[in-house]
């Protein structure tokens, strides 16, 4: 089980669009895959609309036995093979900001024993997606204590540049304090406009700061993603240009990741020499339905 850490110290950079891009890849590729909702706002479970549950995080949280865990575990609306952690407003009462490592271990133990809650027959889970809330408390370094790998999302802009430096300095802490065996997959860079001078520049700022681990794959900035998300589908079935474009972007992060998963103990900047950047041209961007 790869388990991916997703996140961003700045809001609004698309950091849950990613999570559900790379939901959505796996899904279409047959990889077993549970999403964890961490964010309070509970997009992610909104999104991807799972079956009612009696219990959330929150409770798996204050109590991590394996009946509460059965209890949040659910079926996405998006198709077999992708499951939901269900989130809850009420995660909130566990982000505490300055937690002890008690407190910070749980999430990790509860994931030891999730794929013991997966149905009798099912395929343990492949893929843990962490869909971090933008605030370094309890549940972004918790997350960071359970995961592998750590994907950080930016826009090109001057103020999310500055959050994704203050997101990578939070992995490495949690790296030196807690988690030895965690790494920095990648930063992603979302909403790209490659004809924008400022976006190019911050991208070059990026490059300079991050060197190689600044993904090859941006993702550009498309109206299919928000339409897909305000259907609750897959960004893979919304059938436009600009979701096909998209979709793309997302099979090649997806593909990132799961090598990354089969190479954990490998220098993850070793991948970056392999990959082009993913480009697209003027004819996009502005798309209509």
């Amino acid at each position: 089980m790869h388990t991916v850490a997703v996140l961003s110290l700045k809001g609004g950079v698309g950091k849950t669009t990613v999570v559900l891009g790379l939901a959505s890849a796996a899904l279409r590729r047959g990889v077993r895959t549970l999403v964890v909702d961490l964010d309070p706002q509970c997009n992610a479970t909104a999104t991807l609309e799972p079956a009612e549950t009696d219990a959330s995080l929150s409770d798996v949280l204050e109590d991590p036995k394996r009946s509460v865990l059965e209890a949040a575990v659910a079926p996405s609306a998006w198709g077999e093979g992708l499951d939901v952690l269900v989130g809850s407003e009420e995660v909130e009462g566990h982000n505490d900001p300055d937690p002890g490592l008690r407190r910070l271990s749980r999430l990790g133990k509860v994931l030891t024993k999730i794929n013991e809650v997966a149905a009798d027959g099912d395929l343990p889970y492949q893929l843990v997606l962490l869909d971090c809330p933008p605030s370094l408390g309890q549940l972004t370094r918790s997350a960071l204590v359970a995961a592998d790998r750590a994907l950080l999302v930016t826009e090109p802009t001057m103020f999310a540049v500055s959050g994704v430096q203050r997101a990578f300095e939070a992995v490495q802490a949690e790296r030196e304090r807690h988690n030895p065996d965690l790494q920095p997959l990648g930063v992603v860079v979302n909403r790209v406009r490659p004809r924008s001078h400022e976006h190019q520049f911050r991208i070059n700022e990026l490059r300079e700061i991050f060197g190689p681990l600044v993904m090859p794959v941006a993702l550009p900035d498309r109206l299919a993603v928000q339409q897909a998300q305000g259907a609750c589908m897959p960004i893979h079935q919304w059938g436009t240009p600009g979701a096909r474009e998209v979709a793309l972007g997302f099979n090649l992060l997806l593909a990132r990741v799961l090598r990354a998963g089969r190479r954990r103990r490998v220098d993850p900047m070793d991948d970056y020499a392999h990959d082009e950047m993913f480009h697209d041209d003027d004819s996009h961007d502005e798309e209509t339905e």
